[in-house]
């Protein structure tokens, strides 16, 4: 005996399968009776209605659609394909084509190879007048004001007396201005920022600065430096305990001596405990139970459905089946067979009667009077379409 699955006591054993017998042996009896009566209607009546609806399709659905398409196609279909063959298409052909074509190439044509070369004339003629037009209405008097009204104007009138006055006033005005500008303010500021603002800036706040920051900042901040150093690693050193002291060694015990215990002794060991002991056996037994019960309800089903076939036959099977080889006689004899000879014969007599004469009609009558149409009237109208075309 494992101790994963320990055997079940026979005080579990014995009662779940009495009840599980009670539960299912309906349940199978219910599913026998439902199988049995599917296999019942399939051999009875399915697989019949199916010949019989495959016979009915083959004999009778598919010659009849044969034959509606037929008669559709004769109603429906050949008339208009006989009016567009042999009326529409003529007609359009001799009737409108042709003399389309004709006015198309004894008259459009040659109108509009006229009318092309006049219009090809006139656009020459516009193509060399309208430029010439352009240049004298928008170009030569333009050119003719620029250069006899605007070009001596700006010359004579603003380029030279501009020439002149920069030349003898604006140019020696200038060169003195600029003389007394270096004279009289360049050089005293050059001479003032070079022996009063450098040597003030330089040895009365440069070499200060540069001493003080050398002799007393420099030590000063080294020595900070230093100081703020070896606070940072004692701090570094203190606070990492301190947060573990505060925020996670109190957790961890809690979690450790309080919450693991209380999980594994309290919920996890119960619950292995009730799964070993009590559901796991349970569920095998009921699981063993099912299966051997539904066994034996099938084999309980199946010999009551035995007797109840045997019943079913002798009482009702037997005589019914004598009543349908009777009925099946009857039918053959008296109503299928005098049918068979009724329909050979309306079949003898529609063809003999109507095929017959129909195929002499169309063949000593219609089709020659078709092909003296198509090789006397047709063909003639068309050759001499053709030759006035």
């Amino acid at each position: 005996m494992s101790m994963e699955h320990p055997t079940s006591p026979a005080l579990i054993r014995i009662p779940v399968r009495i009840v599980v017998l009670v539960v299912v042996l309906p349940v199978r009896m219910v599913w026998d009776v439902f199988a049995a009566t599917g296999r019942l209607l399939d051999r009875t009546l399915l697989r019949p209605t199916g010949r019989g609806l495959e016979w009915l399709y083959r004999k009778v659905l598919a010659p009849l659609g044969r034959g509606l398409v037929w008669l559709l196609r004769a109603v429906l279909v050949w008339p208009w394909v006989g009016l567009w063959r042999y009326v529409v298409v003529p007609v359009a052909r001799y009737g409108v084509a042709v003399p389309a074509a004709w006015l198309y190439r004894a008259l459009l044509r040659p109108a509009g190879r006229g009318l092309l070369r006049g219009l090809a004339a006139a656009g020459e003629g516009l193509g060399w007048f309208l430029p010439r037009l352009g240049r004298a209405l928008f170009v030569w008097p333009w050119l003719g004001l620029w250069r006899y009204v605007v070009v001596p104007v700006a010359r004579d009138g603003i380029a030279v007396p501009a020439a002149w006055l920069y030349r003898r006033v604006l140019s020696p005005l200038g060169t003195g201005s600029l003389f007394l500008l270096e004279k009289l303010l360049l050089v005293p500021l050059v001479a003032l920022f070079r022996y009063v603002l450098v040597p003030l800036l330089r040895y009365g706040v440069a070499v200060p600065a540069v001493w003080l920051g050398r002799h007393v900042l420099t030590p000063l901040g080294q020595g900070l430096g230093r100081c703020f150093r070896q606070a940072g690693r004692g701090l570094g050193w203190f606070l990492p305990r301190l947060g573990r002291a505060l925020f996670v060694w109190p957790w961890v015990g809690l979690w450790r001596y309080v919450v693991v215990p209380v999980l594994r002794y309290g919920i996890a060991v119960p619950v292995v405990w009730l799964w070993t002991r009590v559901l796991a056996p349970v569920g095998r037994e009921v699981r063993d139970a099912l299966a051997l019960c539904w066994r034996v309800a099938g084999f309980v089903s199946r010999a009551v459905g035995r007797g109840l076939k045997w019943l079913a036959w002798n009482l009702l099977g037997r005589p019914l089946v004598r009543i349908w080889w009777g009925l099946r006689w009857c039918g053959r004899n008296l109503v299928a067979r005098p049918l068979g000879q009724v329909w050979r014969g309306l079949r003898w007599c529609g063809r003999n009667l109507v095929a017959r004469p129909v195929a002499l009609v169309w063949a000593a009558v219609v089709r020659p009077a078709g092909r003296w149409v198509r090789d006397g009237v047709w063909a003639p109208a068309r050759r001499a379409a053709v030759e006035a075309g």
